[in-house]
Order: structure tokens, then C-alpha cells, then sequence
């Protein structure tokens, strides 16, 4: 069994955090697995990928919280997409890095992996739900919350050519999908910027630069002004 280091607890103490719902959990490694059993077919996951690579997975036998959280029930919203800032709040304290594409399917190979740490969530003195932790570089394993890692020059060169999602925002708010859903042609939705502020450029999510909206050729562009730095990116 993974022996659990202030990294492991960092991110579970940043997952429960962010849940979007009051979820107290119980700092315990789960020593027998078995309880496991029949539960792992609808975990969430993700992968991570940067200074070092872990694997994350979360199993919430009660998600009926979740259309709640999301604002209303809607086909628009999946539970991956409400759970998705919970999972990134976890990656976020393993270092400046890529958190892929949040999946539902089966975790059990991930849950019984002698490397993952797995956390029993608790709630009102019951298991509430299971996140199990799985850092791939064991030369990085130790290190305490806040760590950094730099990211070596060969392991980027393995991903030269990965295509990510690159966005520039120009202000952001947050709805509940029964707004959303009010919505109707003419309706106006206020956002967290004044006019002429810069715009924000994201990668896959994660903003790394400022920049000015420009048109060339008749269509929109962005002229970057400022590149920001790990530190700012995560914050």
C-alpha cells in the first residue's frame, strides 16, 4: 500500500473544499479494499499531467445532490461537469500541469492499485464516498503542499504535438442552468469585466496570458500584452 504523504492530503483537503455540498470526510486510508466492491463502475476520473503525473478518481454513491448543485435538472449539465472544479482544485496543489478530460466509468483498477492512496469521505459518520490518489513519479511523491515541480524538458517533447483547447475570454459569470435555460434572444447577460479591460487567454481552462481583441482579415484576434507566470496561472 501507497504510503500517504502531505501531497495526498493536500489534494483530498482541496477536493472536499470545493464539493458542492457540506461533505466532512474522515482522514482514513482504506486498508481493505473489498468495500470497494460493485461501486467503482460510475467513478469519476482524470488524469494529470506536468511537473509529475497522477491519476484521480472520486466515487459518490449519492450523487442526487448534484442536479441541485448544477441549478436544475438538464441533459446539458453531466455529473463530470459539476464535479469537474472539485477535481481541479485537487490537481491544482500538484503542481503547474494539465488536468485532462473528467470521465465516468470503471475505476476499480485504479482503486486497487497498491500505488493509489484511497481516502474514505464521511459524512454524518457514514461513507459518503471514496477519492483515491495515484502519483506516477515517486522521486516527487514526498513533497509538501505547495510543491512545484519543474517540468523536465523530455517529458514535454512527448507531448509537442497534443492539440489543446486554447480560449480567449473576455468576462466571465456564473449561472445556475435554470437561468441559463430562461434564457431568450434579446437578454442581456452581465459579465465580470468593464470595457476596455484585457481579455483572458486560457489554456485547456487555465489561464496563461493577457491579452487585446484585434481584427485581422475581418476576423477576431488576440494581441498578447502580458504572459503570466505559473504562479498567477494557478491562482
Amino acid at each position: 500500500m501507497s504510503t500517504v504523504t502531505p501531497l495526498h492530503t493536500s489534494a483530498v483537503n482541496a477536493l472536499t473544499e470545493k464539493l458542492p455540498t457540506p461533505l466532512p470526510y474522515g482522514n482514513i486510508v482504506l486498508s481493505d479494499r473489498a468495500v470497494l466492491e460493485g461501486r467503482t463502475g460510475q467513478a469519476m476520473t482524470a488524469a494529470f499531467v506536468g511537473g509529475l503525473s497522477a491519476d484521480l478518481a472520486l466515487i459518490l454513491p449519492d450523487t442526487s445532490f448534484l442536479a441541485e448543485a448544477a441549478g436544475a435538472d438538464s441533459a446539458l449539465v453531466s455529473a463530470a461537469d459539476v464535479l469537474r472544479p472539485s477535481l481541479e482544485a485537487a490537481a491544482a496543489v500538484l503542481g503547474a500541469g494539465v488536468l485532462g478530460e473528467t470521465r465516468i466509468g470503471d475505476a476499480a483498477a485504479m482503486f486497487a492499485d497498491k500505488d493509489a492512496v484511497v481516502f474514505q469521505l464521511m459524512s454524518a459518520g457514514n461513507a459518503a464516498g471514496w477519492f483515491a490518489v495515484r502519483i506516477r513519479d515517486r522521486r516527487t511523491v514526498n513533497a509538501g503542499p505547495g510543491f512545484r515541480a519543474p517540468v523536465p524538458a523530455e517529458k514535454l517533447s512527448r507531448i509537442h504535438n497534443v492539440e489543446m483547447a486554447l480560449t480567449v475570454a473576455i468576462g466571465h459569470t456564473r449561472m445556475s442552468v435554470r437561468d441559463v435555460l430562461d434564457l431568450e434572444p434579446g437578454g442581456v447577460i452581465e459579465l465580470d469585466r468593464s470595457a476596455g479591460a484585457p481579455a483572458d487567454v486560457m489554456l485547456n481552462g487555465r489561464l496563461i496570458a493577457h491579452g487585446e481583441i484585434v481584427v485581422v482579415d475581418q476576423d477576431y484576434a488576440v494581441k498578447i500584452t502580458r504572459i503570466l507566470d505559473v504562479a498567477e496561472g494557478v491562482g
